[in-house]
């Protein structure tokens, strides 16, 4: 393996190497870098070409240019722009406004996207597994801009103004809690009888639901409470060792029950603490809380149950404290929108100007600018990863070691879990390994509908202005991240099957 990963980073780097040459010809003569200033009156002109062009060293050949510009690469100066900012600075502010943009809308692509695919893959040619196609085509043909732009009228603007008075309407009530019941009776496997129950109590439920938080105002002043954030991390707890061990072994859900338990009660104790933290505090709860769920499913798991009893302990305890978390910065949803005038989902930019408040509104400023960005990306996204899951569960659920393990006995989650779903990721990798990899570089569209200024925008400036170094740039960071993402999926190959070697 060391020697292939050796191999492979040689050969990344020449190819890299290569395409920066032909980067860096054609964003030297994508336009003509002195056409504006030719355009000045008389008693100016000269004197704006000389400074471009010293600025630039447009008298000198091409090929000084570009070892000019990869020795500034090795040295970490990546030179200025054709008004003479620092093109370090522009990187640094793009790059981290791409990876705000980018991380939340790339990791719930993939996970909702590989769950409905599994989901969808399991209950083949049923009314589910219609619908998901369905809507998967529809979201993949959707153009981004046309999204961008409905979910800014509907989810922000109209949004914002249903929270004045945010009274769910009748009509409203019967449409979710109907699609929430067909969506639980198609889950579920059994009679025609079965099915019915589940639609119905789920439909139900549903609508007392909406009814309730219509009629106390939740969403003017949202927030989970105790009580819901108890009975989240108990269903967590559930969850977790059901899809890691199943609920029938002792051991790994006593440890994620008395994961859930310590989370709660943890967050009562550090109430306090939790008023107005700051980041590495969270971070520092975070690792905490893993350790701690760690022990305890390394000591309640024992020798035959620990390899199931820590995920499910670990898991547990970390979507606790995200539900805490969550119910913390609904608390203060309040006094965050009227702080911003009633209008907390933005339509522009990544941050409210001049923005001061504590940790939990800043948060929701930042979530409020992130919200619609990255739910298009998701839209479109999603069809993606969906359909690849799908169609590889499907061709790895009819290959001869599935059917033996079923024939060994083996039940129905360990066959899905551990045969089925671990082969059917492998293509999946590469799809998320070259996703992540150029969408690194910038959403272009997506930032141009909601007035984000990150990569996509670095690169398109640099375009129209005909400045090679801003193009270079984003050629940097985008072409390493391929580079690298695609290393670390060749990598991941190995360790999904153990039957690839690479030599």
């Amino acid at each position: 393996m060391l020697v292939f990963i050796a191999r492979r980073l040689f050969v990344s780097v020449w190819v890299f190497l290569a395409s920066s040459v032909v980067v860096f010809f054609l964003a030297t003569n994508v336009k003509d870098p002195l056409a504006e200033a030719r355009q000045l009156p008389d008693t100016s002109r000269d004197s704006a070409i000389a400074v471009i062009t010293e600025r630039m060293h447009l008298d000198d050949p091409l090929i000084v240019r570009y070892f000019r510009w990869l020795g500034g690469v090795f040295s970490g100066d990546l030179g200025v722009n054709r008004q003479g900012q620092d093109v370090n600075s522009m990187l640094e502010s793009a790059f981290s406004a791409t990876i705000q943009l980018i991380t939340g809308a790339t990791v719930l692509a993939v996970v909702v996207g590989i769950t409905i695919g599994v989901i969808s893959a399991l209950r083949q040619y049923t009314a589910l597994d219609q619908t998901v196609t369905f809507v998967a085509f529809i979201c993949f043909s959707l153009p981004l801009f046309w999204v961008g732009t409905l979910l800014k009228q509907f989810l922000a603007i109209d949004f914002n103004d249903w929270l004045t008075d945010p009274e769910i309407s009748p009509l409203f009530i019967g449409a979710i809690s109907l699609l929430a019941g067909l969506f639980c009776g198609s889950l579920v496997v059994g009679d025609r009888r079965s099915r019915i129950t589940a639609f119905a109590s789920a439909a139900t439920a549903m609508a007392v639901l909406l009814a309730a938080l219509s009629a106390t105002e939740w969403f003017a002043d949202p927030g989970l409470g105790p009580i819901v954030v108890g009975l989240t991390a108990v269903a967590a707890a559930v969850g977790f060792t059901a899809l890691v061990s199943g609920v029938a072994w002792k051991p790994p859900l006593q440890a994620a029950l008395i994961a859930a338990a310590l989370g709660i009660v943890a967050s009562l104790a550090l109430d306090p603490v939790l008023d107005d933290p700051d980041l590495i505090t969270l971070l520092g709860l975070a690792a905490l809380t893993a350790a701690i769920c760690f022990g305890l499913g390394w000591y309640l798991g024992g020798d035959l149950y620990r390899r199931s009893a820590i995920p499910a302990a670990v898991l547990t305890g970390l979507f606790g404290g995200a539900v805490i978390f969550t119910d913390r910065m609904l608390q203060s949803f309040d006094d965050y929108s009227e702080s911003v005038g009633g209008r907390p989902v933005s339509t522009i930019g990544a941050k409210t100007p001049n923005y001061e408040g504590t940790f939990w509104e800043t948060g929701l400023d930042s979530f409020g600018h992130l919200a619609l960005p990255t739910l298009a990306l998701v839209l479109i996204s999603l069809a993606t990863y969906t359909r690849y899951t799908r169609a590889s569960m499907l061709e790895v659920m009819n290959q001869d070691f599935v059917r033996t393990g079923r024939a060994k006995g083996l039940s129905e989650r360990a066959v899905v879990t551990r045969h089925v779903l671990r082969n059917g990721l492998i293509p999946i990798t590469t799809l998320v390994a070259y996703d992540i990899g150029t969408i690194v570089g910038g959403a272009v569209v997506t930032e141009q509908v909601f007035g984000w200024s990150a990569m996509g925008r670095l690169l398109f400036t640099g375009i129209e202005q005909g400045d090679p170094m801003p193009i270079m740039a984003f050629f940097l960071v985008s072409g390493g991240a391929i580079v690298v993402f695609n290393m670390i999926a060749d990598i991941t190959y190995a360790f999904l099957d153990p039957r690839i070697r690479l030599s």
